[in-house]
């Protein structure tokens, strides 16, 4: 009887060796990251946020988005063909979001998917690590035409969320990401806020002060017909958005 046993108790044995080293294999290529530095402007695995000029200076809510790299270098689609690395459009970050590289799905083969979008994800494209899935974005945006309206920085980096299948998600889109940055970004510093908000602030005072109440009717106006046109683009007329 105790013969017997032994090939079962070998094949468990065999099993916990070899999910243990699995186990810790997985754990070694998530190494730690360095910390964040903003006066290195290094923001390890986390998405950075600055305003854009004029257009924040109306639309507060509207500026730059990038996605850095584990190094902390930030990658940003700023330009037709063009994906930015280590020099963040449009000035300084302002704010930042850390992500969490646990919540991504990272599969070597089609069996070992995380995630529970298994199929659409690796026909989406997925990858095994953090920065390859940077990288595999940005060769496909630097054949990409930049347009603030249909193809733009949150386009960039939901497309590399959506191959991360970050949170288990492959719906990323602009407003969700605008969402997650509104919702757990971080202010660098005070500075950062009233750079942020100045501009905004004295484009309303002076448009009150020359126009009156007319200019704050106008500007809520363009308001909703922004965020009209990004809600009713994204969820209902996704081809538009298709860069």
């Amino acid at each position: 009887m105790s013969r017997g046993r032994l090939p079962i108790m070998d094949l468990k044995i065999g099993y916990d060796i070899e999910h243990t080293i699995s186990a810790s294999s997985i754990e070694h290529e998530l190494w730690p990251l360095e910390e964040i530095d903003p006066k290195k402007a290094k923001f390890p695995c986390c998405l950075v946020w600055t305003p854009l000029p004029v257009v924040s200076w109306l639309a507060p809510f509207i500026g730059h988005v990038g996605i850095c790299r584990e190094d902390g270098a930030i990658l940003d689609f700023s330009g037709s063909n063009f994906v930015n690395i280590d020099q963040f459009s449009f000035g300084a970050a302002a704010m930042y979001v850390p992500l969490d590289r646990k919540q991504c799905c990272f599969p070597a083969n089609l069996s070992a998917h995380t995630c529970k979008q298994g199929y659409a994800h690796a026909e989406f494209g997925s990858a095994i690590t953090w920065d390859d899935s940077l990288v595999a974005s940005m060769r496909q945006f630097e054949h990409r035409s930049y347009n603030l309206f249909t193809c733009n920085s949150y386009s960039f980096v939901s497309q590399c969320l959506n191959r991360l299948s970050y949170g288990g998600c492959m719906g990323w889109n602009m407003i969700n990401v605008a969402a997650l940055v509104v919702l757990k970004g971080h202010w660098i510093d005070i500075m950062a806020v009233i750079r942020s908000f100045l501009p905004f602030t004295l484009v309303l005072c002076l448009g009150i002060f020359l126009v009156g109440w007319p200019f704050l009717i106008g500007l809520f106006a363009f308001w909703l017909m922004l965020m009209l046109w990004f809600l009713v683009a994204t969820y209902c007329f996704k081809d538009l958005l298709e860069c």
